[in-house]
């Protein structure tokens, strides 16, 4: 392990949460990889605690907030980190070639492609809002490990609280919003974290639909017997994974 002195030179871990989550799901993560690394977890506009975004709910307005709040923060060296909505947001932002990044890790990213979604499953989300029978459904759908009773009321709790204008806006245009025409412009170093028992997207719908935009010699890793939602369920080798890639590309001295 680096020395102490040496973690001054760590690039900070800007962590962007899943639809219908929250900053929270990023605690454990960040506890492990404290003090090496540190975590910077912001609530989405319209989730968690975060009031709508001024600028409405696209990609571009999404990603205009993460990048004013490295920039607010005074970032010099940071590694985006985005999972399943926050991951298209993480590409979005990547492409714009922000001064500091140094990579980009994507966990069960949605895709810079229009995310494959039926229509009937399109509609079912809508009318699930708000709905806690429906919200513990979608947690025991979409999760593969066990985790505890505590994560799980939180889970539900994140999804139940998020604002009606950001919950459909990702249904009805984020998801489908189509950015590839910007991916050829990330040139950071890149992995992808996916896992095996993803009932939302499986390894091979990012083996199709995002790794060909990034760029050559990104990695897809597997984390077998995970869910979707991989902060949770499998927080030990997420930070793991994490902390590999934050030394690989860590700020020359």
């Amino acid at each position: 392990m680096p020395d102490t002195d040496s973690f001054l030179n760590n690039p900070v871990f800007v962590c962007l949460h899943y639809w219908a989550g929250s900053a929270r799901e990023w605690d454990q993560v960040a506890a492990e990889l404290a003090p090496e690394f540190k975590c910077l977890a912001p609530d989405l506009g319209g989730f968690g605690v975060a009031a709508v975004p001024k600028g409405g709910h696209s990609i571009e307005a999404y990603t205009d907030s993460i990048a004013a709040l490295i920039a607010e923060k005074q970032l010099t060296s940071f590694i985006l980190v985005g999972h399943s909505m926050g991951g298209k947001i993480a590409l979005n932002l990547a492409a714009r070639h922000p001064a500091g990044l140094r990579g980009l890790v994507l966990l069960s990213p949605s895709p810079p492609t229009p995310e494959p979604m039926t229509d009937e499953d399109r509609t079912a989300s809508l009318r699930a809002y708000g709905n806690a029978t429906a919200a513990l459904g979608t947690f025991t759908h979409i999760t593969a490990r066990p985790v505890s009773t505590e994560i799980r009321v939180q889970i539900i709790e994140d999804n139940l609280r998020s604002r009606r204008e950001a919950w459909d806006a990702w249904l009805l245009h984020g998801s489908r919003e189509n950015i590839t025409g910007h991916m050829c412009d990330i040139q950071v170093p890149c992995t992808i974290l996916v896992g095996d028992a993803d009932a939302v997207m499986s390894p091979s719908v990012h083996g199709l639909e995002t790794l060909p935009y990034l760029p050559e010699g990104t990695h897809l890793e597997i984390i077998s017997g995970a869910g979707h939602l991989l902060p949770y369920e499998a927080p030990q080798e997420v930070a793991a994974l994490l902390r590999k890639f934050g030394r690989r590309v860590e700020t020359p001295r």
